[in-house]
């Protein structure tokens, strides 16, 4: 009895661990890194202006969304 006691002792620490680190995974890192994917699909939609490439090689672009809104964005320059 106290080896089956043990087993699920180790059993229900996994489990909590696993759920801790899928929580954390989906509230805080998943926002950030679907953040990163919209802008990037924002910036290869956009008209950028190749004379604005800053030291960082970032350039000034101008996306227009699904309304018709236009937004100012800074996009790496990609040549």
């Amino acid at each position: 009895m106290k080896r089956a006691t043990g087993e699920l002792n180790a059993t229900l620490v996994v489990v909590t661990l696993v759920g801790l680190m899928a929580a954390f995974f989906f509230f805080v890192l998943w926002p950030e890194v679907k953040n990163i994917f919209v802008k990037d699909a924002k910036c290869s939609d956009a008209m950028c202006d190749r004379s604005t490439i800053d030291s960082n090689g970032m350039v000034d672009c101008v996306y227009k969304d699904d309304d018709g809104i236009k937004h100012d964005l800074k996009c790496v320059w990609k040549g």
